[in-house]
């Protein structure tokens, strides 16, 4: 049971938003007067499964995160550890700082997450190791080759977009990081224990958690925050 275990929450916001476009982290941007990792905060800390939280951050940024948590009077234990070169490495910063059962991880950027989700993302791991949030495609996707020839097409039903949050027995995600923290083909944590036949199990999300990547994104994201009284 899930109520037995202890659970971290990962929120990372040590990228360097290259595609963003503005020349600042895109977690510290501004949305309804709040900044976009504020959203991310409040969901993890109001769930009633999280224990604690761990942001990773950018050393240069601590500072700035820290007055970000001081001003949103977080009632949960947090801390703020210092970001990796690459994701992966961020992620594995923070899941050598806690002790918990279950890692649960999730992008800052991605303010639109819904309490829905992480619930069935952590319900789900009483039957398997990792679970992950995804919605399915709406596009055909194309497999190309180096030249952009296309040398394969995946079936629709079967192809899913994933997303964040995602869930892990901390100390099975922990050796996998020690394990491949050279394989610079890695993108998620789930590709980590797909690496190893680990089965990891996708929840249905929804297509508004999406992550801001570019500025245009915060559009999308003012317009479902001014529709969304819960936020």
């Amino acid at each position: 049971m899930i109520d037995k275990k202890t659970v971290a929450a990962v929120i990372l916001v040590a990228g360097n938003s290259t595609r963003y476009g503005k020349g600042i982290n895109k977690n510290l941007d501004v949305i309804q007067n709040k900044p976009i990792l504020s959203y991310s905060l409040k969901a993890f800390n109001d769930n009633k499964y999280i224990d604690d939280i761990i942001l990773v951050a950018r050393n240069e940024e601590i500072e700035v995160m820290n007055g970000i948590i001081e001003k949103q009077k977080i009632t949960k234990p947090i801390k703020v550890v210092k970001g990796g070169k690459t994701r992966q490495e961020s992620v594995y910063n923070a899941i050598i700082e806690t002790n918990s059962d279950i890692a649960i991880i999730h992008d800052g950027a991605r303010p639109m997450i819904k309490q829905k989700y992480i619930d069935e993302c952590l319900e789900s791991m009483s039957k398997y190791v990792g679970t992950t949030v995804g919605v399915k495609s709406k596009d055909t996707i194309k497999i190309a080759n180096e030249d952009n020839e296309i040398i394969e097409t995946t079936e629709r039903k079967n192809t899913w977009i994933i997303q964040t949050p995602q869930c892990f027995d901390r100390r099975i995600l922990l050796n996998m990081h020690e394990k491949y923290r050279d394989d610079d083909s890695i993108t998620d944590d789930c590709m980590l224990l797909e690496k190893d036949n680990y089965k990891v199990k996708i929840i249905s999300g929804d297509y508004s958690n999406i992550k801001i990547t570019t500025s245009d994104d915060i559009f999308i994201v003012n317009e479902l925050i001014k529709n969304n009284r819960n936020v």
